[in-house]
């Protein structure tokens, strides 16, 4: 990256002309625990990558007071360069963006700079964590954490993980979780440094978009998920839920029922 920043992207080779569906992690996973996931696309013929966020698992620099990197910096500089790596190694395959969590909000941000090079998104236990988009007690604890854990980042210079971590996020930039912070408060798109309107251009956004919800997820639920869907209005919109109780992380490394609806829908897609 620009700033030196160095960020690995997994890459996962099946057939030439087959589709690539490009994977980016929730916040605090990191990239190589999607690796079933890939394999068993690799499995079925998909070519497949997985791009790592900054500062989590092989990245370099670790998060500390000196990282300015939001969600912003994440779309607009470390999504072009790990689709460029996709590129030069896939250059016939159509590219379809696998969002976890965060992942999947970046996801939408990037298709929205973009416009067009996608053949589709994909949200996996992806939703908007607007606090009224958790069920009962869910909702005030939600947005009384998500003020606190940005004023904790503010106050360190960084969010620090460790024990103060409920949520397993991991180390990371003050900037990236006061974004995150914000979105959870006002349910906007609304990041730091913007160059662009986030919330206008991913309501003109026209792809295909699949959601997938998952039995016993607390972090991502349906109603989240469907306040995140809600802002691509003329977007083609398949909503699909995973019965199996697997919770937020369970189904990446149990990935058979999520790739089969993943799979059918980019045939369909395609």
């Amino acid at each position: 990256m620009p700033d030196g920043t160095t960020t690995p992207v997994r890459l996962f080779a099946g057939r030439d002309e087959a589709p690539v569906v490009v994977v980016f992690p929730g916040l605090g996973i990191p990239a190589g625990y999607y690796e079933p996931f890939a394999e068993e696309l690799m499995s079925r013929g998909f070519n497949a990558a997985i791009g790592e966020l900054r500062g989590q698992g092989d990245s370099r620099p670790r998060p500390s007071s000196a990282s300015r990197y939001g969600y912003h910096e994440l779309v607009s500089v470390d999504f072009p360069a790990i689709f460029e790596v996709v590129r030069e190694h896939f250059p016939a395959a159509t590219p379809f963006l696998l969002g976890h969590s965060m992942g999947g909000q970046l996801g939408v941000m990037y298709a929205a700079r973009i416009r067009g090079r996608l053949g589709g998104i994909v949200l996996v236990a992806s939703g908007s964590p607007y606090h009224r988009g958790f069920p009962g007690m869910h909702s005030p604890r939600m947005l009384v954490g998500a003020a606190a854990m940005s004023m904790t980042a503010n106050l360190a210079g960084f969010w620090p993980g460790g024990r103060l971590d409920i949520g397993g996020f991991g180390r990371q930039s003050k900037v990236l979780i006061s974004d995150w912070s914000r979105f959870a408060r006002t349910g906007k798109i609304e990041p730091d440094g913007a160059d662009i309107d986030y919330e206008e251009r991913i309501g003109r956004l026209k792809l295909p978009v699949l959601s997938v919800t998952i039995e016993g997820d607390d972090l991502a639920p349906g109603p989240s998920a469907k306040n995140l869907v809600a802002k691509l209005p003329h977007a083609d919109v398949t909503i699909w839920h995973n019965p199996r109780p697997q919770g937020h992380n369970g189904w990446i490394r149990e990935p058979v029922d999520t790739v089969d609806r993943v799979v059918d829908w980019i045939h369909d897609h395609t």
